[in-house]
């Protein structure tokens, strides 16, 4: 996947100006696809040549409105049609707790206290979204139910990150009282 198609879909969904289209990176598609703010106006630049999408100016706005053109939504769709494998997970904490597995030094903790922590905010952010947009949702809407749905595994992600990392760090300090203990 490709940030252009990130932001085709984005516009899709709400032509919107350079700024404007950032911003709603930063609170919705930014929780699971990163990118600049850089990124997003190189990105919008090179789409715009390519023809993938145009500009307005309303006289009344002094930015430019991005929309999506008929050469965009063909590439979306094309793009939608190719396999692509499901994602792996590559997270340095895993590699640091087998380090620390085979160093004993329980130093890890208070880094997996501050991973707790992320974890809880983005949970808190997932459920005030959830509440926010989707909980008078219509269950007719197929944009809103696939939406939810996007949400839905956020939420139960971290959740599970919540629920595995109090679990490790209680079981990591037991063995460190055991330990002293002794």
């Amino acid at each position: 996947m490709s940030l252009a198609h990130v932001l085709i879909t984005s516009l899709l969904e709400k032509p919107s100006s350079g700024i404007e289209l950032a911003r709603r990176f930063d609170h919705s598609m930014g929780y699971f696809w990163s990118a600049t703010h850089q990124q997003i106006y190189r990105e919008l630049k090179n789409m715009l040549q390519q023809g993938w999408i145009s500009t307005q100016s309303p006289p009344d706005l002094k930015q430019k409105i991005y929309q999506v053109e008929a050469k965009g939504r063909a590439a979306l769709a094309t793009w939608m049609l190719e396999h692509s494998a499901p994602a792996q997970l590559r997270e340095d904490l895993m590699v640091r707790l087998r380090a620390e597995a085979q160093l004993n030094s329980q130093a890890l903790i208070p880094e997996l206290q501050k991973h707790l922590i992320e974890h809880q905010k983005r949970l808190r952010t997932y459920q005030a979204i959830f509440a926010k947009d989707f909980a008078a949702a219509s269950p007719d809407n197929r944009q809103q139910y696939i939406q939810k749905m996007i949400l839905q595994l956020g939420l139960d992600l971290e959740q599970d990150w919540v629920n595995w990392l109090e679990q490790l760090i209680q079981g990591l300090q037991q063995y460190q009282d055991n330990k002293d203990a002794d």
